[in-house]
């Protein structure tokens, strides 16, 4: 395997100590004050960056709720090619098949989005395959990523992977100190792998290569299957059903304690880019809104721009999940100026009214 390294050329970080450092690979890194500019809201302009026009991007899962939104963000930079690819083109369980991807498609730098994922039901349903399936696509795409000499590439890991018992708002420093929630774990595990195999290439191999972790997506383009969906669509198609049949009441999981933060789809595709050109060191990042909001709350705001006036009742034999999340978003702004900007009101309303006008797509997607 170590004969197939082929690609752009590689300069490799220099080995030792990299994962505090900025990795210079394959291209001089300017500082944030040397960019070309911030706007008034400390987001990069990204019209002005001469970074993205020659390089070739890979993503995997690209045709996907995020994948998408990542794609118009490629295409305002105009990226100068990006290979979007889905479970249909290569199964990245399969060594040979990630392998394969690398030879045919030799890209400058690969965001990884490509994940197996669900709301709390898929997770107590299918933990076994959740942890595999995301282990194996990782650790693959990470291994032929530096196999092949690509001089960069993005993983985006998980804050399921946080303690269940994590001190709010969550920083990148606690990671590793406690298991996560329980129906979490698999899921929240496997990507955490991702990280300490990321940062042991940086540090024997000299691997460009970087982990974000945004907080829970939401927003035009989610999946609204039952099988794979989670909180937000979940409780978008509860309520959107429920007032078309002028239901007296809907039935939600849990006590509507737990609190959660939200990132918008589209916020956080930029925070990904923003990092893939700015972002060189083997640190995690957090990718949030620094907003939390408790689910009972969340349930009331959609209901109420669904236009839904019924009782909602809580099942409470059905878990929580984790307690509280709410991530430190400060490490994604000090290092390459990412503050989201998207009202959650408004991505709410946006996503609702898609989901309304995409009804038979949103319900179909499983991926």
């Amino acid at each position: 395997m170590e004969g197939r390294r082929r690609g752009a050329t590689w300069n490799p970080v220099p080995a030792g100590g990299q994962r505090h450092g900025d990795a210079q690979g394959f291209h001089n890194e300017r500082s944030l004050a040397d960019a070309a500019g911030a706007t008034a809201s400390g987001t990069l302009a990204v019209t002005m960056s001469g970074f993205w026009p020659d390089r070739k991007v890979l993503v995997t899962g690209g045709t996907g709720f995020l994948g998408s939104a990542v794609r118009r963000g490629l295409a305002s930079r105009s990226a100068g090619r990006v290979v979007a690819l889905s479970s249909a083109d290569y199964d990245l369980r399969d060594r040979e098949a990630t392998a394969q991807m690398f030879d045919t498609h030799a890209p400058d730098l690969v965001i990884h989005l490509a994940a197996r994922v669900g709301g709390i039901g898929a997770n107590q349903a299918r933990p076994a395959d959740l942890y595999l399936d995301n282990l194996l696509m990782g650790t693959y795409v990470l291994e032929e990523a530096r196999l092949h000499r690509t001089p960069k590439t993005v993983m985006i890991g998980t804050i399921c992977s946080y303690p269940k018992f994590t001190p709010v708002p969550f920083t990148e420093d606690s990671l590793w100190t406690g298991y996560p929630e329980e129906t979490n774990a698999p899921y929240g595990i496997a990507k955490l792998a991702q990280l300490v195999q990321l940062q042991a290439n940086r540090d024997q191999h000299g691997q460009n290569a970087i982990y974000l972790m945004p907080t829970n997506l939401y927003g035009p383009g989610d999946k609204f299957h039952p099988d794979v969906s989670h909180v937000i669509p979940a409780l978008i198609k509860k309520c959107v059903e429920a007032h078309e049949q002028q239901a007296g009441h809907i039935v939600v999981w849990g006590t509507g304690k737990a609190s959660r933060e939200f990132l918008y789809v589209d916020d956080a595709a930029e925070g990904i880019l923003l990092a893939a050109e700015h972002y060189n060191a083997g640190e995690p990042v957090n990718l949030g809104s620094n907003e939390e909001m408790p689910i009972g709350e969340l349930v009331t705001t959609i209901a109420e721009l669904v236009g839904f006036e019924g009782e909602i009742e809580w099942d409470r034999t059905k878990p929580d999940g984790q307690p509280r999340r709410r991530v430190d978003p400060g490490r994604a702004e000090k290092e390459f100026g990412f503050k989201a900007e998207v009202d959650f009101r408004e991505g709410l309303a946006r996503t609702i009214d898609w989901y309304r006008a995409n009804r038979a797509e949103a319900e179909a997607r499983t991926e």
